[in-house]
Order: C-alpha cells, then structure tokens, then sequence
C-alpha cells in the first residue's frame, strides 16, 4: 500500500464532504468550497467522519494516483478551514510594490512597471516598512492556485546568486556565488 494513500484524512467539525456523479469530489468549509477531479479507479468513502481511499490493484498507474488523490483531498480540507499564505520580498534597490484591489503594481528594475492581475479567488495585500524589503502577501484556500501565481510572480524576476537581488519567497536561501576577486 501507498505509505501516503493508505492515511485516512479525518474530517474536522463545520466541513462537509461529498462525492458527485463522475467522481467529482466536493469540500465545504467555513472558508469555501472547493472541488477535485478524482481518477474513475480509484475509490472514496466517508464514513464517521473519516475520508479513505482504495485501489483496485498494485499497477503502477493506481499505486502513483492513490497518493495523488489523498494528498489533494487533504490540500482541499486545510485550505477550507485554515487556508493558505505565501509571502514574497522583493530585494533590490528602487524594487517597488503596491495594489488597488486584485491589481498589483510592481516595480523591478525594468524601463516599465509591471501590471499583474491577481486572480478573484485570492487576496493580495502589500507592505514596505522602512529598512525592510517591500512585502507582497499571497492568501487563498486553494493550494495549488496559490503556489502557481506565486511563482509566476518570483518568475518576473529570479533571484540571481550574486547579490540575492529579485523576488524570492520569505525564508527561502539562496545559493550564493563569489563575485570576481581583485586583480593584484
């Protein structure tokens, strides 16, 4: 069995789960709602209060979904109760950010500002206190949105290995390089 297929997920207090027609997998929450495809072969069942998933066999294809699916399931149960937050820095001297809305306006070092349009299911906010980098916080109930727009954002500009200068994730270390040394 799949180390990480064969966990149950246990269903907190206020959230409703439900499988429709075509393997369609419904999350309510105090959040949101959210709904996941789930592969024909594998099965769900819900049972006081406590979410399994089975196999047919021990192919490949159906040891590799039965992860695949619970761990998805038990994304789609934390995000419609705690949700989820990504927070970027922008380092760089003159890198700006702000937002009207879902609208975020980025300043990195172009001859142009950048316009990005954050998607209506996320919450974007921004911050830039004095002596600290500008801030650009991320905030939805869907996991995987969250991560891909957030990436999108650090792809505007990566940070490069010499000065650290770009837009990276809060906490993440970047692998430095030394510069060119002097010459005599």
């Amino acid at each position: 069995m799949s180390r990480i297929g064969k966990q149950p997920i246990s269903i907190p207090q206020g959230v409703t789960v439900s499988v429709g027609k075509d393997n369609v997998l419904t999350v309510k929450g105090p959040k949101g709602e959210l709904q996941q495809q789930i592969d024909r072969d594998i099965t769900v069942e819900v049972k006081d209060g406590v979410l399994t998933f089975t196999r047919p066999t021990d192919q490949i294809r159906h040891r590799a979904l039965h992860g695949l699916y619970r761990a998805l399931t038990a994304n789609l149960v934390k995000g419609v109760t705690e949700g989820y937050k990504r927070n970027l820095e922008l380092v760089g001297v003159g890198f700006k950010a702000s937002n009207q809305g879902n609208l975020l306006d980025l300043s990195l070092g172009y001859s142009h500002n950048i316009i990005f349009e954050i998607p209506k299911e996320l919450k974007v906010s921004t911050a830039q206190e004095k002596g600290q980098n500008p801030t650009v916080m991320l905030e939805g109930i869907d996991k995987q949105l969250l991560g891909q727009v957030a990436a999108k954002l650090r792809s505007l500009r990566k940070p490069e290995p010499y000065k650290g200068k770009g837009v990276k994730y809060q906490g993440e270390v970047l692998r430095r390089k030394a510069g060119k040394t002097a010459g005599k």
